[in-house]
């Protein structure tokens, strides 16, 4: 009996989606000590899985994380990052004695970590990397479908493939399907047949799949927002105080063309003329902010105009970092500012909003929002993360007119929030396990009653839960 029970226990497992272990394993003595125990485990369950996703919230050490599972690897790697992150990697890489080589060129590669930046990729030959991280790899569901699928494509041999990003909220279908897709767990196809269904509302978890697309999402990557989600102390996690402030600017809108403001903004051409419109009030209230402390600042601007116009008003105290820069221009002016040498660094949140360190800094103010929730949320991580000693204070100067797109923006933040958490909560179980290389049984609940056969007395049995 006992050998039919694990032969069939083999079938079972041989049956279910859970991604199998195609990795190396390691002693968490080979692991850099400077490492936390929770990121030493988690490096150690990514190597055992070969290929894995890390969706751990800002400021948890996915960079010392990915760096140290391209090093016990000991294969030719290579990093993709925003161009913001790349260069900043390098300088991690050294705090824990690994060389991290900056490259914009396939022909300009080591036998160890390389890294380069996104928009430089399809310089490189993949075929010369056994191994592959993306980082911020929530930047795929910005990228176009053609792009996104290249990128796919491009490593879809590489043996050993990483992502690290945020955690995305359970009903993100696009960012969990993106993901499982460049990992080679599943296609976005095979996903929504196996575990949703489509209805007036979208597509949605089956109900009898909720539990099976839990394991099977532990089984691949590893989402906490604090190491006490897998069971570990989150001392040294605990975040000062964050202070979001909204600054509204009262003015006299009137749409071109109209007598009146009717209150309503009406999708993105509304949004945008407002935003112009508002442009003066909303840029000097920001430089009053400013002038108003002699603390480090980063002013987070949407339009080429308010960041041009702030740099001019604060010409001895700040730095434009834009996009149309060169990298070694962008890295120059972060520099000084992390350095204390620049109080104001003005930017956008896709220019330096994802990946970077500016722990040195408290003090932010957004000159405007769009309806976007992730930039806004990764905006306020570059500062309020592990480092932190200071209180953060977010200022979000907006004119009255635009106060709707900060309702929204806060709206989309109690609703990731509320996913956030029931997403850890399903998964923490299957990923403790998966941590500490445990099994969890699949327990059988029986949904209806059976009849018994009448020469067994023809009793109608009744089962537990029915």
């Amino acid at each position: 009996m006992a050998v039919g029970t694990s032969l069939y226990s083999d079938f079972l497992e041989s049956k279910s989606f859970t991604l199998k272990h195609r990795g190396i394993s390691v002693a968490d003595s080979e692991i850099n000590p400077i490492l936390y125990p929770f990121q030493r485990d988690i490096v150690r369950w990514s190597l055992r899985k070969g290929r894995s996703a890390l969706f751990e919230d800002c400021g948890l050490g996915k960079t010392f994380q990915q760096l140290e599972w391209a090093r016990l690897l000991g294969k030719r790697t290579l990093i993709i990052a925003p161009l913001s992150v790349a260069k900043q990697t390098v300088k991690e890489g050294r705090k824990i004695d690994i060389d991290v080589h900056y490259t914009r060129s396939g022909d300009d590669i080591t036998d160890g970590i390389n890294i380069t930046n996104y928009e430089m990729v399809e310089r490189f030959d993949p075929s010369k990397f056994e191994a592959v991280v993306l980082d911020e790899s929530s930047i795929l569901k910005g990228l176009t479908g053609k792009t996104r699928q290249r990128l796919t494509t491009m490593f879809a041999k590489t043996p050993y493939r990483l992502c690290c990003t945020a955690t995305p909220a359970p009903n993100d279908i696009t960012e969990i399907a993106n993901h499982a897709e460049f990992l080679g767990v599943m296609t976005r196809a095979n996903m929504l047949a196996s575990f949703f269904v489509h209805d007036d509302t979208g597509w949605r978890l089956k109900k009898h799949a909720i539990e099976p697309f839990y394991r099977w999402l532990a089984s691949w990557a590893m989402a906490i927002r604090f190491p006490s989600d897998l069971g570990y102390s989150d001392e040294g996690f605990i975040l000062p105080k964050l202070r979001i402030i909204p600054e509204i600017v009262e003015i006299d809108y009137r749409p071109p063309g109209k007598l009146f403001w009717d209150g309503q903004l009406k999708g993105i051409q509304d949004r945008a003329k407002v935003r112009k419109a508002t442009r003066k009030a909303r840029v000097d209230r920001t430089v009053d902010l400013v002038d108003s402390s002699i603390d480090q600042w980063i002013l987070w601007c949407g339009l080429n105009a308010e960041a041009d116009t702030l740099h001019r008003l604060l010409p001895d105290d700040s730095v434009n970092v834009k996009g149309s820069q060169s990298p070694e221009q962008k890295q120059e002016a972060i520099d000084a500012f992390l350095g204390g040498e620049i109080r104001v660094l003005i930017t956008k949140c896709k220019v330096a909003g994802f990946g970077m360190n500016f722990q040195n800094c408290h003090k932010m103010a957004f000159v405007g929002l769009n309806d976007s929730y992730e930039m806004y949320y990764q905006a306020i991580r570059r500062c309020y993360r592990f480092g932190q000693t200071h209180p953060v204070d977010a200022h979000i100067v907006l004119s009255d007119v635009e106060y709707g797109i900060y309702e929204n923006v806060l709206r989309k933040e109690e609703e990731a929030k509320e996913m956030s958490q029931y997403l850890i909560e399903n998964v923490k179980e299957f990923e403790r396990a998966g941590i500490h290389e445990m099994t969890i049984g699949r327990e059988y609940k029986a949904k209806k009653a059976m009849l018994v056969p009448s020469w067994l007395g023809g009793v109608q049995a009744a089962c537990k839960g029915c």
